[in-house]
């Protein structure tokens, strides 16, 4: 574990595991949580002989609670630091939700060499707002729902959001996973408000159709069905399709946090793409 400064002089705090001449693979963690998000994932590969690394986004988890910074381009430039600090080439990036977004942006802009391939799961790309160019994207309505239940109880917002539609326990018969909640809570709680606040509008109004556009390498796009919070048709399928080396892989009925919910289900496939 450590820290990378970057040019503003915000803290951006990094795990690192494993040989440090096995291929690495970059984890971006979805709004508001952390690194932590991934545990399952990192011991996955870890076991595999992957190097892993998963960095907290500024704002959030361990890093500098910082006034500025808190969209996509300087979170891109974020990871960029970090990939330079740690000099990693051929890497792959698996990114899920917000961290998708900030994935693709940072492999659209990647120097040549560091990265190898990218995974984007349950993500925000390519863009998730509604308009006359996304008619199928959620009204704005909905993200300024966002803004005012966080400005006015954070810590509730977050106990509902997480027990609720995130990893689809609202639905009929679902089992919940009350350490997952707790999880997802300590998470979310242990960032800043602002940072979380601002990212709303990061992750829900950022266009990152040039992005996808200009990504050469191959890259897997997961996605549950299932998914309540970046539903699955103004999404996965939208963004496989602006990729020059896109594959769409569909999970029938699987939720948002379908990472967490069944990583059985989700951890062998995305082990299968890094293989190939």
């Amino acid at each position: 574990m450590g820290t990378v400064t970057t040019n503003d002089g915000t803290s951006i705090f990094y795990k690192d595991w494993g040989p440090r001449d096995a291929q690495p693979i970059v984890f971006h963690h979805g709004w508001p949580l952390s690194a932590d998000d991934w545990d399952n994932q990192m011991l996955f590969f870890l076991e595999q002989g992957y190097r892993v690394i998963a960095h907290d986004r500024r704002g959030h988890g361990r890093s500098t609670q910082s006034a500025t910074g808190h969209e996509m381009d300087t979170y891109a430039a974020d990871v960029a630091a970090l990939t330079d600090a740690l000099n990693l080439h051929d890497a792959v990036h698996i990114g899920h939700s917000t961290g998708g977004g900030e994935a693709a942006r940072y492999v659209a802009r990647a120097k040549s060499g560091r990265v190898a391939k990218a995974i984007l799961v349950g993500a925000v790309p390519p863009i998730m707002v509604k308009s006359e160019a996304n008619p199928g994207g959620l009204p704005i309505e909905v993200f300024d729902g966002f803004r005012k239940s966080l400005a006015a109880n954070r810590a509730q917002f977050y106990i509902d959001v997480a027990s609720g539609p995130f990893y689809g326990y609202n639905r009929p018969g679902a089992e919940t996973s009350q350490g997952v909640v707790d999880n997802w809570w300590r998470q979310g709680m242990q960032g800043a408000a602002n940072a979380h606040y601002l990212c709303i509008k990061a992750f829900s109004e950022t266009d990152f159709t040039e992005d996808l556009k200009q990504i050469e390498v191959p890259v897997l796009v997961a996605h549950g069905t299932d998914d309540q919070i970046v539903p699955y048709e103004d999404s996965a399928p939208l963004s496989s399709k602006l990729l020059k080396n896109g594959r769409l892989k569909t999970y029938d009925g699987l939720p948002h946090g379908m990472l967490a919910t069944h990583p059985d289900v989700v951890n062998p496939d995305l082990l299968a793409f890094v293989k190939e």
